[in-house]
């Protein structure tokens, strides 16, 4: 009994410290299920994005290893910064909701898709198996902006301007590496047109200019902590 107190009080303790990642969960709720009800109700894509240029990219099934890195990429990073760099984790936060929202918007307003994906057997070999399971749990709908593109751009630049990592180099070497491989990954693998990741590079390089250059955040807190002084203020006048 005293060990489940001590549990409770220790979990207690511990969320509310790090309290700041509840939006974060409550946003992946509301994303996952936003996003599961266009996967289910866009079946056939009203808007089919394909380049000329698509045409040019080859097949390389072996990409699906940065794929599929791309999902401990972005949890990783935002836990980390999460439990060490609460000014870091937010800022990430807002880059990440940001993209991942107007992608949902898109995506409801626009249905899109595309056909650029090679007919699979399944045996041609283990990474084309790999990348069949891939193709039957992510359907080739809702693709515009290149959620995977962002998300990996996000999280670069985070951990590039991070104070906590500033000595860490090889960690940043790698971050690097990994999220060039992550994007060219969604081309090599046919999941993405170069025009979804090209408008998701161009949404990345706007959202850092404001959120790591304007910085968004501390412009909000700054017209929040101006406008409660203006209340106080008048309160006492």
């Amino acid at each position: 009994m005293k060990f489940l107190k001590a549990l409770y009080f220790n979990m207690g303790e511990f969320v509310h410290k790090h309290r700041e990642g509840i939006p974060f969960l409550m946003y992946t709720a509301v994303y996952l299920t936003w996003f599961s009800i266009l996967e289910q109700n866009v079946i056939v894509p009203k808007y089919l994005i394909h380049l000329s240029a698509d045409n040019h990219i080859p097949f390389i099934p072996q990409f699906i290893i940065p794929y599929e890195l791309w999902f401990p990429y972005v949890l990783v990073t935002v836990l980390y910064l999460l439990f060490t760099a609460k000014d870091e984790y937010w800022r990430v936060f807002t880059f990440l909701v940001t993209g991942m929202t107007i992608f949902l918007i898109i995506s409801t307003l626009w249905p899109n898709g595309q056909d650029l994906r090679p007919n699979l057997i399944g045996n041609e070999g283990f990474f084309e198996g790999w990348v069949m399971q891939l193709y039957r749990t992510d359907t080739p709908t809702n693709i515009w902006p290149s959620i995977h593109v962002y998300n990996s751009l996000g999280i670069e630049f985070a951990i590039a301007r991070s104070e906590k990592l500033k000595k860490h180099k090889l960690i940043k070497a790698g971050s690097f590496i990994l999220c060039i491989l992550i994007i060219l990954s969604t081309m090599f693998l046919k999941q993405h047109s170069i025009f979804d990741v090209g408008t998701a590079i161009i949404l990345a390089v706007l959202m850092y200019y404001l959120v790591y250059y304007v910085d968004i955040i501390q412009v909000v807190k700054t017209a929040r902590e101006k406008k409660q002084a203006e209340k106080e203020y008048v309160r006492k006048h």
